[in-house]
């Protein structure tokens, strides 16, 4: 026992030499994420504190730990309510659909300007398409709620084809093309940076070995840019499967009216609804800490399936 104990503090000693030492000798670089650190601390760990609201009848005058303790009695509410299905529903097939259709556009667009050579043309096209994220979300919803008013550019190429002369976002049917669109729209370009730069680290060698080897610009494409980005690719799937619940509450809020809430209410704008117009704080909190319970299983099970058949994975 004297031997183990013995053994037991000479490795602590070890190891506080060896933390003491990596520090010093690292001193600067730990000063400078120390900045990070305290943000993800203040801003991202001690809000979880919050959560306690979801299993309280809070009240402000009584404070988070003065609040009566009602258990699951806000879980009950949310799912026996006849809100739940509609908006769990709206919210995942937008999930979806913006998955399906806003994912694949970044890595194409990436692909196609890699094959592009002339670099005026390339920044030309990369400065358009980055231009929209950087445009303010308020901005962008006002837009296109002018482009689809009856006189907007978009309301009257619709009543061109059709003939009929609607106000398309008044029109629950046509809420989610609208946003999956104006999506791509905004994020297509943006998103397709990090595609880009992986494809500028390829080893132009491979290209070389695959011409040698008779392959024209389509089979390089599918033998070499795919295959050398696929990493980064199944990576930010991960990100965006992980964040699946978590559909742009600010877009559809400004979006959305009563007449489109049969497909355009999602957690998101629920929550928003419930706790910051209704003050029933204590229900939008289990509402939002539900939300990121459905994040975190999808996270964990596309992780664990991407590690089983890629060997490609956040952990």
């Amino acid at each position: 026992m004297q031997k183990v104990r013995k053994r037991n503090e000479k490795n602590s000693i070890g190891v506080a030499a060896f933390l003491k030492r990596d520090f010093l000798r690292n001193k600067y670089k730990y000063l400078m994420v120390l900045p990070v650190i305290i943000w993800y601390i203040l801003f991202c760990y001690k809000p979880m504190y919050g959560v306690i609201i979801a299993f309280k009848d809070f009240s402000p005058s009584k404070g988070i730990m003065g609040s009566d303790w009602v258990g699951f009695k806000y879980f009950a509410e949310f799912f026996g309510s006849v809100n739940f299905v509609r908006i769990f529903t709206n919210t995942i097939k937008l999930s979806f659909y913006n998955l399906i259709f806003s994912f694949p556009l970044p890595v194409i667009l990436a692909v196609l300007l890699n094959e592009v050579k002339s670099k005026i043309f390339k920044s030309t096209i990369q400065t358009i398409s980055y231009f929209p994220h950087f445009i303010s979300m308020v901005v962008i919803c006002g837009m296109v709620t002018q482009f689809c008013a009856m006189d907007g550019m978009i309301g009257k190429l619709f009543a061109l084809i059709t003939g009929q002369k609607e106000a398309l976002l008044q029109n629950a049917k046509y809420f989610r093309t609208i946003y999956i669109a104006s999506e791509i729209w905004q994020q297509t370009g943006f998103n397709s940076i990090i595609y880009f730069a992986a494809l500028c680290s390829v080893n132009d060698e491979l290209y070389e070995a695959a011409a040698l080897d008779g392959a024209g610009r389509i089979q390089k494409i599918i033998h070499v840019s795919i295959p050398s980005i696929a990493p980064t690719i199944i990576i930010m799937l991960i990100l965006k499967v992980g964040q699946i619940m978590n559909v742009g509450s600010e877009k559809v809020i400004l979006l959305y009216n009563p007449l489109t809430y049969e497909t355009a209410d999602i957690i998101s704008s629920y929550i928003y609804r419930v706790g910051l117009q209704e003050f029933n704080w204590s229900l939008s909190t289990a509402v939002g800490l539900f939300n990121n319970i459905i994040n975190i299983v999808c996270l964990v099970s596309i992780n664990a399936i991407s590690k089983k058949v890629s060997e490609t994975s956040l952990w």
